[in-house]
């Protein structure tokens, strides 16, 4: 529906996390804000919808490595569309352990990924701020994580930080953190977060002192 994705990305320039998050809590009851995330491209918003892949402790004899492998997973994962996806990577209890760095990121930059949202750390920094893309996760991280884990299955419902990410369901982030809302109601969602950003800046407009000669 590319008439309502342009005119979600539309809503989604005027408003920062903490107002979608409100707009969530007026809608839905569950959990579906993420904080405490770093980022190597910091003011780039995040946008868009979800492609999972999930990992699970390292183990060659029931995941070997050439079949378990990232570039596979990928494949299996935007087989349906990559332009403007974000792809999420749960780590599965293993929040201190690498689930990418620059080498698979390019990968997912030269599809034309938005982003990712990685429920773990990230390598490599510097190389990925030069990424066309918005990459946010639990921390930097200098070591190789294939050692405790691996890619195992691609879009299928994950959980990032106590969030549960369907296949489909938009994830936003931006300086303030990162939510997510389901596909049937992210128009929606935007619309209401674009009314609560407007409230709130009619309030501090109104409140701020006057100047002198006022």
């Amino acid at each position: 529906m590319p008439d309502r994705n342009d005119r979600v990305r539309e809503l989604a320039a005027r408003v920062r996390t903490p107002d979608v998050v409100d707009a969530m809590g007026r809608m839905h009851r569950h959990r579906c804000h993420i904080d405490g995330l770093v980022s190597p491209t910091p003011g780039r918003v995040l946008l868009g919808p979800a492609v999972t892949i999930s990992f699970l402790p390292s183990c060659q004899e029931i995941l070997p490595p050439e079949q378990y492998s990232f570039s596979r997973l990928f494949r299996d994962a935007v087989r349906e569309g990559a332009r403007g996806r974000v792809l999420v990577l749960a780590g599965n209890g293993h929040p201190d352990v690498s689930l990418g760095g620059g080498s698979k990121l390019a990968l997912v930059a030269a599809q034309d990924l938005a982003g990712v949202l990685a429920d773990g750390r990230i390598r490599d920094f510097p190389e990925i701020a030069t990424y066309d893309l918005a990459v946010y996760c639990r921390g930097q991280t200098s070591k190789w994580g294939g050692d405790v884990v691996t890619p195992f299955e691609a879009n299928r419902p994950v959980v990032v930080c106590g969030v549960t990410v369907r296949p489909g369901d938009y994830v936003f982030a931006d300086a303030s953190g990162a939510l997510v809302v389901p596909a049937a109601q992210v128009l929606s969602v935007f619309e209401e977060a674009d009314r609560v950003a407007q409230v709130e800046a009619a309030f501090v407009e109104g409140v701020r002192p006057e100047g002198p000669g006022d």
